[in-house]
């Protein structure tokens, strides 16, 4: 077999011709023309049994192509990368970028940096003042308090022992506070108010003085009064800082806190109406010229347009408060328009800021609306409530006094550890009551609108609101009692066909919080501002609560019959004889005017 029948088979017939020609050879010497793919050249030196590296040997570019070795990811990162990371250590330890190498301007700007990407995870919104001071950093861990801002190790230990790390209130407010910035500060309820503006005013006071009250904190009630106390003392453990509330005015002795009196108290918690009682008198009972600390703690209580609003008193003693050096704090879980106007007016030079969204409602409470017809129904719902099974302690609000002892005669009876709580109680059996329902004692506590705001009941698993709420905010404070501190918590909210002025936005406010309520309530048209200022200022009417047997209701139809029968008796009868007296009298009168001749 010939060269060429051989060459014929092993191609199989392939024939060559120019179209099918292989490209020419590319000259490697010009770098610039060479397309190939970046490889990594891995080129090691050969050593001898003796270790000495021998000579380089030239190869030619072709060669240098051929010996490179093309490595998967897998290898190139356990090998080549190691060795790489390994050249480069020194390397990196000289580059600009390194945190030790760079000057202190950029430094701070990345720290600064850092500390706003931890503020827009914790949805901490700081409002901008061109007049106002510079704001402080946040702290991220209470271990930052005694290095950063020289707190007593005493105090940061207080605070360790009851708090792990600080919430986002409290990143923000105690370093504003510990540079004695005014501040208003707006966070949603159980988030820490209180210790966020106890912990600077106990670092700046220290150690009791025999100069009177130094430091003024202001509440809308007596319990969130005696609550806010309570954390002082705790917190101030072993300072021997002392922290008074006001418990009453009428004794002479009890009440004089001048200088004259010899009482000397280093905080004053307590009510605006009080301080105002002891201002009015002649002489004056108490001194608050050496206040240094004036905190408004739940700030748009006072301010708001009803009969319990606080604007007035609030004045009184601020005017009393005439220390040129006081630092000023508003707190409050709800933010309204007149508050923002007194602020700016009064407190210019303050640093605001919101956690969350301002009046917003918590995300960890489970918000349902439940429809009742009418008020008997109410009750209905709710005691089904109990017989379905409830995990106390639970809170029931209603709209006054006089609803809440009539829910309590008809539950007292159903076998349920129940109580009230309201106004016209002695404040001896409501510090009861609050301490009964503390230690467990007490599963459901009927309240009013006064126990809102502020309070701390630790655990509390239902908010039921067996009236509607007369707005928003007031809804926000009455399912604020539970879900606080990260627990979880539940609020239903019973209405009515009576009840469709704030039914909307309430409803808005649940779907904003991750609720779920019906489209059509959506879809409801707002009502007028007239129309909820009016709800604000009077409580609508309602049906009594009580539960009746049938006879018993027949027999007080039947009354009611009987009562406008005679009252439309006694009317015709009153009439008849006004109408027979007019006669009378109209034919004396004739009989009077004929001459005396006819007479």
């Amino acid at each position: 077999m010939s060269a060429s029948d051989l060459f014929r088979k092993l191609s199989c017939g392939a024939k060559f011709s120019h179209k099918n020609k292989l490209p020419s050879k590319r000259k490697l010497e010009n770098a610039d023309t060479v397309n190939l793919p970046k490889l990594k050249v891995c080129i090691k030196e050969e050593t001898d049994s003796e270790g000495d590296a021998k000579e380089p040997v030239s190869k030619s570019p072709m060669m240098v192509v051929e010996s490179t070795q093309i490595k998967s990811e897998d290898s190139c990162s356990d090998e080549s990368d190691v060795e790489e990371k390994a050249s480069n250590k020194p390397e990196q330890k000289k580059t600009p970028f390194h945190k030790k190498n760079l000057p202190p301007e950029k430094a701070e700007l990345i720290n600064m940096l850092r500390l706003n990407r931890l503020r827009n995870q914790h949805n901490i919104h700081v409002k901008k003042n061109r007049h106002g001071p510079k704001v402080p950093n946040i702290i991220e861990t209470f271990e930052q308090l005694s290095t950063e801002y020289g707190v007593s190790n005493r105090l940061v230990s207080n605070v360790l022992a009851c708090y792990s790390k600080p919430t986002p209130v409290q990143m923000q407010a105690i370093p504003v506070l510990l540079k004695t910035h005014s501040l208003h500060a707006c966070a949603p309820t159980g988030s820490g108010k209180t210790a966020a503006f106890l912990i600077p005013i106990l670092h700046h006071l220290k150690k009791p003085m025999q100069c009177g009250f130094r430091a003024l904190i202001i509440c809308p009630t007596r319990e969130l009064a005696k609550q806010t106390q309570r954390e002082a003392l705790r917190l101030g453990d072993e300072m021997n800082l002392r922290t008074h509330v006001i418990r009453s005015v009428d004794d002479p002795k009890r009440s004089d806190y001048s200088f004259s009196s010899g009482r000397n108290y280093d905080i004053l918690v307590t009510t605006p109406n009080r301080i105002c009682y002891l201002l009015s008198q002649n002489p004056p009972k108490i001194d608050l010229s050496n206040i240094q600390w004036v905190v408004i703690d739940e700030a748009d209580k006072f301010f708001e347009d009803s009969k319990n609003s606080f604007r007035e008193q609030l004045a009184t003693v601020l005017s009393a408060c005439n220390n040129p050096s006081k630092t000023i704090a508003l707190f409050s879980a709800t933010q309204t328009r007149d508050v923002n106007v007194w602020v700016a007016r009064n407190v210019p030079n303050r640093i605001r800021f919101s956690i969350g969204l301002v009046n917003g409602a918590v995300e960890a409470v489970d918000q349902k609306l439940l429809f009742t017809g009418n008020e008997a129904g109410k009750l209905l719902a709710f005691r089904e409530m109990v017989a379905q099974g409830l995990h106390p302690p639970v809170l029931v609000f209603v709209q006054s006094k006089d609803r809440a002892q009539q829910l309590f005669t008809e539950l007292i009876y159903d076998g349920l550890n129940v109580d009230v709580i309201h106004s016209d109680r002695a404040q001896r059996e409501r510090d009861n009551v609050v301490r009964a329902f503390r230690e467990g004692k007490i599963w459901i506590l009927i309240c009013t609108e006064l126990m809102s705001r502020g309070i701390d009941f630790k655990g509390v698993n239902l908010v039921v609101n067996y009236d509607f709420p007369p707005s928003t905010i007031s809804y926000v404070h009455r399912i604020g009692r539970t879900g606080r501190a990260g627990r979880p918590g539940k609020a239903v909210t019973f209405f009515t066909k009576d009840d469709t002025v704030n039914l909307k936005s309430i409803a808005q406010l649940i779907k904003s919080a991750g609720g779920e309520v019906p489209d059509y309530m959506l879809q409801l048209h707002g009502s007028s501002k007239k129309a909820r200022d009016n709800l604000l200022k009077k409580a609508p009417k309602r049906a009594t609560i009580r539960t009746l047997p049938a006879f018993e209701q027949q027999q007080l139809q039947r009354k009611k019959r009987f009562v406008s029968k005679s009252k439309g008796k006694n009317k015709s009868s009153i009439v008849s004889r006004n109408s027979k007296n007019h006669s009378q009298t109209g034919q004396q009168k004739k009989i009077s005017k004929l001459p005396a001749s006819e007479k």
